[in-house]
């Protein structure tokens, strides 16, 4: 897993954290954490996408 994909993992645990299980918190951060999970869950999904690199040798040995 690479650096950014690892950040992009902790980003999202962090703003779920702070939707879900944060006691007696205003509706704006509730969904400041929601969407800031959501985004952060996708960039993660893409980091790990692009940091796989599959090698493709075109010379048929």
């Amino acid at each position: 897993m690479s650096r950014l994909a690892l950040t992009f993992l902790t980003l999202a645990a962090g703003c779920a954290l702070l939707a879900f299980l944060a006691p007696a918190k205003p509706a704006i951060w509730e969904f400041v954490g929601k969407t800031g999970a959501a985004i952060n869950g996708v960039l993660f999904l893409a980091a790990l996408l692009v940091g796989r690199r599959i090698k493709f040798d075109p010379v048929l040995r």
